[in-house]
């Protein structure tokens, strides 16, 4: 993986430049403790120059305190840039985070069933850590330390040119070979962290299937997995770490031959006469010095590294476009019952397998149909088309008078409303859980429409009303009251198409009985699809469908199907073959 400097660039372009006065803010502070490093190793040799001369007390004291007063001021200054690149990395990773987190939201369906939700939490939380210190430190602490190493030999020259010209050939040198190392364990870090989300992804998937793990028996086999898993993850860090390493090693030999050309250019000079001990002293300490950048070039260049691994992924999950195109809004989907038709649909997950064939109906605005059909026929995958989870291969989809591509997806979304047999509610108040976030609908409605649903006497057990917190998925709430939340959520709405999947199913008796009446309320004067695998559940519908294999078995009037005795679904009610609905 070689990322071209330009996708460096233009990442900290978008996240810096936003904190430019923050970045100046580090920028001089650096600068300010390169001024003092240089400042210091002459403090030093005037300290040992004086001494040989036996100079006063007075004259070793004074250029003691100042080396002090300097080391002090420089480590100041050190602790001040370190928070400022602290707080300006955190801000520019956490928006990344932010955005990348927005895009994944906004990608189609077909990429979430190819990405576990583990998978996506180590790309959008792990690979931009990695890039904490890209944003915070990389730039600044490159170029400073270029600028101090600059510093050293233009010292260094007029010390001596001699010196200053083989330091400045090997610091030339030094800075060509880490510049093409840098890429040298980019592949074996970028791997590494495809790793660890196969890892994340592993325990993800594994947790939430745990009830069903533990009931066949399967955790030997899991377990056996996580360690395969495990294995292959350390064998990647193991070679990531071995390459990470060899950029290390380079520059320990880099540095011997520094500390090589110091010394005995410091013998040569002193031998001759031409230097004093100071002065010796004075080439030892800017070679620490000079040693100090490389060895934080060096760091910045492994980071940089692990930062272009995370930014290739991070690139990558960036190109990474949606399917489902955004309506222009030219047609708007009218109020009250909607109209709904597919023309000619056709539509399958992925290229081997067509789920429905040559689709074709017409649902009259204010109309119930009841679809039935045996599992894989087509029934959830119809309404999650009605929804634009996923778009069609071929023809069209139409509510009301347009087609639901011309349509915004958020209006096409608000005026079409779904009950399902499994409920998502989240860590948040019943306010939050009712209206989704959206803080625009008023109380008094929320508490109407809870009425409406039979809810209000568990309303009236909650400890601090609709600022009631619930726990992570709906923890102590019963199946049922978890349904009724979600009629509250469609009643709330108000959308003009409702669809039910089996919505009453995990309900007892008693509770389906308590919200039959605010069903029959919420299909009044709107258009209604029922998926229903009871025969009993369509018994409110004015339509049938029965699907097979992708395709429309039979549709009529419920009550025309039910007493003609060819009709398939007259066959059905007559036998009582409700398992092949299932």
């Amino acid at each position: 993986m070689d990322l071209p400097l330009r996708g460096y660039a233009e990442l900290l372009s978008k996240y810096m430049k936003p904190q430019w006065p923050r970045t100046v803010l580090l920028a001089a502070l650096l600068l300010g403790s390169i001024g003092l490093q240089l400042l210091n190793p002459q403090i030093v040799r005037y300290f040992i120059d004086s001494a040989l001369a036996s100079a006063g007390p007075d004259t070793l004291v004074m250029a003691a305190l100042l080396f002090i007063a300097v080391a002090l001021a420089n480590q100041g200054l050190t602790v001040a840039a370190t928070y400022v690149s602290g707080v300006v990395g955190w801000t520019a990773t956490n928006a990344l985070r932010t955005d990348l987190a927005a895009h994944c939201l906004g990608l189609d369906m077909t990429f979430h069933k190819t990405h576990t939700p583990g998978e996506l939490i180590e790309r959008i939380d792990g690979d931009v850590t990695a890039l904490s210190n890209f944003f915070s430190r990389f730039v600044v602490q490159v170029f400073g330390n270029m600028l101090l190493m600059l510093g050293v030999v233009i010292v260094l020259f007029f010390e001596d040119w001699r010196v200053g010209l083989a330091l400045f050939v090997f610091a030339l040198l030094a800075t060509l070979v880490l510049a093409r190392s840098r890429n040298i364990a980019v592949s074996a870090l970028a791997a590494e962290r495809q790793g660890f989300a196969d890892l994340f992804g592993f325990i993800e998937e594994r947790l939430s299937g745990l009830p069903d793990i533990k009931a066949n028996g399967a955790q030997s086999y899991v377990m056996l997995r996580l360690y395969q898993v495990m294995r292959a993850l350390y064998r990647k860090g193991r070679k990531a770490w071995a390459m990470d390493v060899l950029v290390w090693v380079i520059t320990m030999l880099i540095f011997a031959l520094g500390y090589v050309v110091a010394f005995g250019m410091g013998a040569y000079l002193y031998s001759t006469a031409a230097i004093t001990i100071g002065t010796v002293f004075l080439f030892f300490n800017y070679i620490e010095i000079l040693r100090r950048p490389l060895e934080e070039i060096t760091e910045q260049m492994q980071e940089l590294q692990k930062a272009s691994a995370g930014i290739g992924r991070v690139q990558a999950l960036y190109r990474i476009e949606n399917k489902i195109i955004e309506g222009e809004g030219t047609q708007a989907i009218p109020t009250g019952p909607l109209a709904v038709e597919f023309r000619d649909v056709t539509f399958g997950y992925d290229q081997e397998e067509t789920v429905l064939k040559d689709f074709s109906f017409h649902l009259q605005p204010g109309k119930v149909l009841g679809l039935l059909g045996p599992t894989g026929s087509g029934k959830t995958t119809l309404t999650r088309l009605l929804f634009r989870l996923y778009d069609p291969g071929a023809g069209a989809i139409r509510l009301g008078d347009g087609d639901i591509r011309e349509a915004r997806i958020a209006d096409l979304r608000q005026r079409v409303g779904m009950v399902t047999q499994d409920v998502q509610l989240f860590h948040a108040t019943v306010r939050d859980n009712l209206t989704l976030f959206d803080k625009s609908i008023p109380d008094d409605r929320i508490l109407e429409v809870i009425r409406e649903v039979g809810l209000y006497r568990w309303y009236e057990s909650l400890s601090d009303g609709l600022d009631t917190e619930l726990g992570p998925g709906g923890a102590g709430l019963s199946a049922g009251e978890a349904q009724l939340l979600a009629f509250t959520r469609v009643f709330l709405k108000d959308p003009g198409l409702v669809i039910l999947d089996e919505a009453s199913s995990r309900l007892d008796p008693a509770t389906e009985r308590r919200i039959e009446y605010a069903v029959e309320k919420l299909l009044r004067n709107r258009t209604g699809i029922i998926i229903a695998h009871r025969l009993a559940t369509v018994q409110r519908a004015d339509e049938v469908m029965i699907l097979e294999e992708g395709r429309i078995r039979e549709h009529g009037p419920r009550e025309w199907l039910a007493g003609n005795p060819g009709s398939h679904f007259s066959h059905l009610l007559r036998t009582g073959m409700e398992e092949v609905l299932v």
